[in-house]
């Protein structure tokens, strides 16, 4: 007779698994159907089990094989994972009684084409619970080497680890006001965002989104606030459309073009804005950034690309995992291809502003400087400084809060907008403005 798995143990055992299949990613298969269907005690541990888990698997998986009896000895892939959620809960969570994480670890084991290693999984985990308590690892070991240090490279020692730091915990929850008329009984449950008027943060955990809002971090909020007003806008990569909606709402009048590569998320894309601003002129097309050919032109364009992530790992921490450092160059080349394509689209006097959720200068500063240079003077290409933008949205009191001077004294060098975890309150972006003279 199988042993009874609770039901929130069972779903983040089959979402890592998933993860580590690359059958999908944590943010999506968190939101899924059969999660949506646990109670709410369950759907928390759940996403705690799933999320810690990832953040702190390098650090789990060695405390792990330093405790077998032969280090070398080969797992299966679901031992290691029982192994990880296991010592997960035992080492980091306060109110999971052992006996709990170390026997449905086991029996789940034993439920798994890997049965045959349940008795190795039940005595390391059986070793990891009698550790000594709390737990401490630097936040630094939960990171690839080469990823930490080309941070120090580019960072700094001390802003590394604050990165690192920023990446082991729980990001706040972060909303954007788009409707007017948001409900007074709404925004009780939130508190002002740190550097723009139309943000809001949650200090306790929300049943559900406040109506007139989306949940999005103030630092993507900043990017689609830089791009400004316009008449004919084109958004190239546009789902899932957070960013396409703060577009939509600061230009009410303007006729805005949103492509992405992927119909189905275009699809649900354009559901979603047809419910929270209906009124919006948007038009939905699905198409490769790359290959853009002659939809224009536009006034204003959004060049937000796809990109290694590495500025979200507190939110995807499975993309520490996945990545490796040749990766950075092959998201560097169809960057410049999907740069060039809508640049071409950009009237005179057009603006287009460029934009990753990168830390790597590979993806950033140096797409804008080899674009720029190969367009050469006769494409009558310059760079705009985003700290004056920056100015002119705090005029306008569109910027506005208690971290709004630390961020333009830190977060803008060269004409660039950078935001670095740790060191602002968001995630980590880049941006630049490209205009046509």
């Amino acid at each position: 007779m199988r042993a009874e798995i609770s039901p929130a143990r069972r779903a983040a055992f089959r979402i890592l698994r998933d993860i580590a299949g690359k059958q999908g990613n944590s943010d999506t298969l968190l939101h899924s159907r059969s999660v949506d269907a646990l109670s709410a005690p369950d759907r928390n541990l759940c996403t705690n089990m799933v999320m810690g888990t990832l953040r702190w698997q390098r650090v789990l998986d060695s405390q792990c094989r330093h405790l077998f009896s032969r280090p070398n000895q080969p797992l299966a892939d679901d031992a290691m994972l029982a192994l990880r959620v296991g010592a997960y809960q035992l080492l980091l969570l306060d109110r999971i009684p052992a006996h709990a994480a170390i026997f449905e670890s086991v029996e789940w084991i034993k439920q798994s084409d890997a049965a045959r290693q349940a008795g190795l999984v039940n005595a390391v985990l059986r070793k990891v619970a009698a550790l000594p308590k709390p737990f401490r690892a630097d936040a630094k070991l939960a990171y690839p080497e080469w990823m930490v240090a080309r941070w120090e490279k580019i960072y700094g020692r001390d802003a590394c680890r604050n990165i690192c730091e920023a990446g082991q915990k729980e990001p706040q929850t972060a909303f954007r006001i788009l409707a007017k008329d948001v409900e007074a009984a709404d925004s009780k449950s939130l508190q002002p965002g740190a550097f723009l008027s139309n943000a809001r943060v949650a200090q306790t955990a929300i049943a559900e989104i406040p109506a007139g809002t989306q949940i999005q971090d103030e630092g993507s909020q900043l990017v689609a606030e830089l791009l400004g007003c316009g008449s004919q806008i084109l958004d190239c990569c546009a789902a899932p459309g957070g960013k396409t909606a703060i577009i939509a709402s600061n230009n009410p009048n303007a006729q805005i073009l949103a492509c992405d590569i992927q119909p189905a998320r275009l699809e649900t894309m354009r559901r979603r804005m047809k419910t929270i601003l209906p009124e919006a002129r948007i038009d939905y097309r699905a198409i490769d950034a790359a290959k853009l050919g002659n939809i224009g032109p536009f006034d204003r364009i959004l060049c937000d690309v796809p990109c290694s992530g590495t500025g979200t790992l507190s939110r995807n921490p499975e993309i520490r995992h996945r990545i490796q450092l040749e990766d950075l160059s092959r998201h560097a080349a169809r960057q410049e291809k999907i740069l060039k394509a809508a640049l071409r689209l950009l009237v005179p006097g057009g603006r287009l502003l460029y934009a990753t959720c990168s830390l790597e200068p590979e993806e950033n500063e140096r797409v804008v400087a080899g674009v720029l240079n190969s367009a050469g003077d006769s494409a009558r290409l310059r760079q705009v400084g985003l700290q004056e933008e920056f100015d002119r949205l705090r005029e306008q009191e569109i910027v506005q809060g208690k971290e709004v001077a630390h961020l333009r004294r830190t977060a803008f060098r060269d004409g660039f907008l950078r935001t670095i975890p740790g060191i602002h309150c968001c995630d980590g972006f880049f941006a630049a403005m490209i205009e046509r003279e």
